[in-house]
């Protein structure tokens, strides 16, 4: 059985299944640098099937292709709003996605970047819910510290895949956590404060986040 919830983009999610999702700030890319993307994205769709590939599984293949140029440009990005390089905005976004755990979903990683954010959870309310808790309050939040009120401050639109099997989760995990190094902000992934990678001499990848109480 699958879920479905929809913005501009219909959003499948399969039940009990690990989903990756990565939102950004508003006007994080210029238009130029969303012009170049679509292009780049228009000549892979244009390229042949692999031999022996079938078109769901090339549907798969480009959209990983799309979306880690997609990634990056983010990353790398010096100009649009990097409202989360202040550490207390960052603080307030991994508080958030913390804060779900376990009730609203299991939390396999997460990383919290300048201009936007990965997570890697599975869902136990709707998938439209969480997004909506985390965005909601952390854009009032931040907006507030920031002396912004009423500022748009994410896109509404959000990227999301389902995981696979559990090589794809490692995988992914792996991605999530060396964002920061990929992008040139630290030399290894605990370095970075708001990410799951310094939890991982205590945490083994691929099992849910235990906050430690008290």
């Amino acid at each position: 059985m699958k879920r479905e919830y929809q913005r501009h983009l219909p959003h499948i999610i399969p039940e009990d299944t690990p989903i990756f999702v990565t939102w950004n700030l508003k006007g994080s890319l210029p238009s130029s640098v969303h012009e170049s993307l679509h292009r780049e994205r228009e000549a892979l769709e244009r390229q042949p099937p692999r031999p022996g590939e079938s078109e769901a599984s090339r549907r798969i293949r480009l959209k990983k292709i799309a979306f880690a140029r997609w990634d990056d440009a983010l990353a790398r990005a010096t100009d649009g709003p990097l409202y989360l390089k202040d550490p207390a905005a960052a603080q307030v976004v991994e508080d958030s996605i913390v804060f779900g755990v376990p009730e609203r979903y299991e939390l396999f990683a997460w990383c919290v970047m300048a201009n936007h954010v990965h997570a890697l959870l599975k869902p136990v309310w709707m998938m439209a819910r969480i997004m909506q808790g985390i965005k909601g309050f952390t854009a009032f939040r931040i907006n507030e510290l920031q002396n912004a009120r009423g500022r748009t401050f994410w896109q509404d639109e959000s990227y999301d895949h389902w995981v696979r099997d559990d090589e794809e989760l490692t995988r992914i995990i792996e991605y999530i956590e060396n964002n920061p190094v990929a992008a040139g902000l630290c030399k290894c992934p605990t370095e970075w404060p708001w990410s799951s990678a310094r939890f991982r001499p205590a945490w083994i990848a691929g099992t849910p986040y235990q906050p430690v109480s008290g």
